[in-house]
Formats: structure tokens, sequence, C-alpha cells
């Protein structure tokens, strides 16, 4: 944060809404300890048997982001066993071991960590925001994530796919979260009352742009080509997203936000 003009103003927000795994829980590490049973138990020659077996995950959440789209309406966490049941019998040959993984993995999300700087960090926009989830993920997870994993940081409204019966980038997320804002919280999105903060490019900040909403870039490394992970490629995207500001961690923009409030109030 070298230059006090170096980000746009970030003051003229009301609400912040958020993308929750990925974003501000740890989402890889939790999809790479199961990623691990499966792909430790194929030969030391084999292409996924890697650590960390980076290409195995991308292959899964491919086949989970493909059930997103032909299920919309199916519970994360069923759809995640689907997935992982569909990955280990077809994709690596080791139909045995899904059935002991599958449960157990679509019900793990609601126990992955925060990223070190998310509490501190949500505690700190929680003073000057409403602060909203938007997740892909089920009621059930969620509400275990937002009730220990997240705690004691403190959310206005959260918004999940299974409400919704649909997955982000479908468009029908934000609509329901907007209207949901509006008439729960009062925040007027047409109003530019909302800042939409989120890891993910494909599932967040693609359908941003097409929406006009304006949006917060979490990269956590995914500017670079070793950190892209499973978020999408920002090269490839870069025409496709239009997001005002870029923080490496939620505890880097909520520094900012801080600053740029405090120069206000001592005007």
């Amino acid at each position: 944060m070298a230059s006090e003009n170096k980000y746009p103003d970030l003051t003229s927000f009301k609400a912040l809404s958020f993308d929750c795994y990925g974003t501000l829980i740890d989402w890889e590490t939790g999809f790479l300890s199961t990623v691990r049973l499966l792909t430790s138990q194929l030969p030391p020659t084999h292409p996924l048997n890697t650590d960390p077996p980076l290409e195995a995950l991308r292959l899964l959440n491919a086949k989970a982001n493909a059930y997103e789209v032909a299920q919309p309406t199916l519970p994360y966490n069923e759809l995640l066993a689907e997935a992982i049941t569909a990955f280990a019998t077809t994709d690596l040959s080791l139909p045995g071991l899904s059935d002991s993984i599958a449960e157990p993995f679509g019900n793990s999300p609601g126990t992955w960590t925060a990223f070190p700087d998310t509490i501190a960090g949500l505690q700190k926009l929680g003073k000057r925001y409403k602060l909203a989830i938007l997740s892909n993920v089920d009621n059930q997870n969620i509400a275990a994530t937002v009730g220990k994993q997240l705690a004691p940081a403190k959310f206005d409204a959260v918004y999940t796919a299974q409400d919704i019966g649909a997955y982000k980038p479908d468009h029908k997320n934000f609509a329901y979260l907007f209207a949901h804002l509006k008439e729960d919280l009062g925040i007027d999105r047409e109003k530019g009352e909302l800042l939409h903060v989120a890891r993910s490019l494909t599932a967040d900040h693609v359908p941003a742009k097409e929406l006009g909403l304006q949006s917060v870039w979490i990269s956590r490394g995914g500017e670079k080509e070793a950190g892209r992970g499973v978020g999408g490629d920002y090269e490839a995207l870069k025409g496709k997203v239009a997001f005002g500001w870029r923080f490496d961690t939620i505890g880097d923009f909520a520094d900012e936000v801080e600053r740029q409030f405090s120069a206000k109030e001592k005007v």
C-alpha cells in the first residue's frame, strides 16, 4: 500500500458480498486433503500421483463444475459426493475407495479452515459495511463454516446455491443476491451500494462484469501462473473481468478500507 491514492474510493459502498470458499476459507487445501487420499493409491508413475496433486484437483473441480451445470438444484454436499465417486471410478479406476470417501468429502467444506487473515479482516470490514455471503455451498456446510470456522466474525445475510437452485456463475445467483439484499438489508445495488469480493474469476468476476457489478479480486497468488489454482487463468480472462481493485488477501483489503475511511474522517 505504498501510495495513498493507489486505490479507487472504497468508502461509498454500504455492503460487501463475499464468495466464501476460496476467498475466506482455504478451499484448495480442503479439496487437496481428500484428493491425496485417492491419488496416493495410484502407481508411483501415474501422471496424477504428484505432490501436491494439482492436476487431479483441477480434474475433480471440473467434474464438480459439470455437475453444477447439469444438476443445479442438487445440494453441494451431495454434488461433491457424486463428483468424487465419478472421478475415482472413471478417471482414476479406483472404484472401491469412493464409497468410504464420498459422504465425508461432501460434508467436509464445513470443516475447512479460514485463511489466517480472514477473521480479523472481516471484523474490520464489519465496522464499515453490511456483510453478506453468496456461496455455491449447501446450507449444512455453510452453517458450520459461519458458526465455527468464521466465528467471531458476523454476517448480516447468507445466501446459498441450495436456496437459489443454481450455481454461480449463473446470473440467477446474483439476481437473488440483489433482490434479497434490498429486501433484507435495504441495500440497493442499482444505487452503487454493493461491492462484490471474491477469489474466483470464473464463478464471480466474469458474471460481475456481465452484470455491471463492481468487484474486488482477492487474488491469493492467482495473478501469477504458479498460483492460479482453479479460479481461472487471469491472462486468458482479462477481457472478461473488470474488477476495480486487487488485493492479495482479505487482510490487505480491510487495511486499505480502514485507511481510506480514517483519511476521510480526518478531513
